[in-house]
């Protein structure tokens, strides 16, 4: 009876640490991140033009990056799987909370529609105005005296009550006042205004500052109602295929022309289309979702930047190479400005 009770003891043993190391293999957290194709999503859904619906017969499509925390067993998986990557949660996040990470995103998104906005309307000769709100806090440095004060999302509106429209309008002032004088800034967060007084920082030998890495807060406003929903997506990659949907819409112009396109890269006030991370995974979306073309951003390869690139490739020759391996008969496009993305869509 005793040998009886000892084997089941046993196998009750084996049985527990054979759950246990499974929940720890599918479940337990690691320090890191796996990034893996994501969706390839119709814009067609996202943007509402007042009295201008979409014309084309064909798609848009914002490309994403599926990003999730890995565990033991998704980590040996993308080991193993040469299209996901392992990257380090200090390298994705930048040491940031969850939560601030999120709002960062967040604001990057908003920020990067605004600027869509504007340039189609632009585009399509629509009347279009931006305001300047004030500068929007993507971190507080450590060595900042604000840093109990002001947090990542907050926008300061004025410094010792001079406000200015740019940022740099900002910076200058602050740069002109002695290491160690007090400022009074003025903020906004979640709608209310607040005010915090404390010491400026050195930041070079020659500058002082708040200390905290900034950007610049606007808001668009146009004569025709538009409407951009992102959904659950963030960051600022999108803003070249919102702003070819938004001028879609508000010119009447079938860009589209039955095709299925899709692409990613930033867009700037000036029209210009910026580097984005993670390509490679978005050009296997794309195929995934049926595209033909995809409009990835172009910069001239130097030596000197391809030491800093993702992969020693710019977004152009990394698209490329994925598409040849992964998406055999789509179309890399390379684009450098909204107008050559639009040239090349009409012609």
């Amino acid at each position: 009876m005793k040998k009886q009770d000892n084997r089941i003891l046993r196998w009750i043993a084996i049985t527990l640490g054979i759950v246990l190391f499974l929940g720890w293999f599918l479940l337990w957290p690691l320090n890191s991140y796996i990034e893996a194709p994501g969706s390839a999503t119709n814009l067609r859904s996202f943007v509402s033009v007042k009295g201008h619906p979409d014309p084309g017969k064909g798609s848009f499509m914002i490309t994403s990056v599926a990003l999730q925390q890995a565990r033991p067993a998704t980590y040996l998986l993308a080991k193993a799987v040469p299209y996901m990557s392992i990257e380090k949660a200090s390298d994705v996040t930048g040491g940031q909370s969850g939560a601030t990470f999120d709002r960062v995103q967040d604001f990057y998104m908003k920020s990067s529609i605004n600027e869509a906005i504007a340039v189609a309307y632009k585009a399509a000769h629509q009347q279009v105005t931006k305001k300047y709100l004030g500068i929007y806090v993507l971190q507080v440095q450590s060595n900042s005296k604000f840093k109990h004060a002001i947090k990542v999302g907050d926008t300061i509106t004025k410094v010792n009550g001079r406000h200015y429209n740019t940022a740099q309008g900002f910076q200058k002032y602050i740069g002109k006042q002695k290491v160690g004088s007090p400022l009074t800034v003025t903020y906004v967060r979640n709608g209310h205004t607040h005010q915090t007084t404390h010491k400026l920082v050195r930041l070079t030998s020659t500058r002082s500052g708040i200390g905290i890495i900034l950007t610049n807060n606007m808001k668009v406003k146009t004569k025709i109602p538009v409407k951009v929903n992102p959904g659950q997506l963030g960051g600022p990659s999108g803003g070249l295929m919102f702003t070819l949907q938004i001028y879609e819409q508000i010119s009447g112009h079938d860009l589209q022309r039955g095709r299925k396109i899709a692409g990613t890269g930033t867009i700037s006030s000036d029209g210009t289309v910026g580097e984005i991370g993670g390509i490679d995974k978005k050009v296997i979306a794309a195929h995934r979702a049926g595209a033909t073309i995809f409009l990835a951003p172009y910069v001239k390869p130097t030596k000197l930047l391809l030491k800093y690139e993702e992969g020693h490739q710019t977004n152009y020759q990394m698209a490329k190479k994925t598409a040849k391996r992964y998406a055999p008969g789509m179309k890399v496009v390379p684009v450098s400005s909204f107008k050559q993305a639009v040239h090349y869509l009409e012609k």
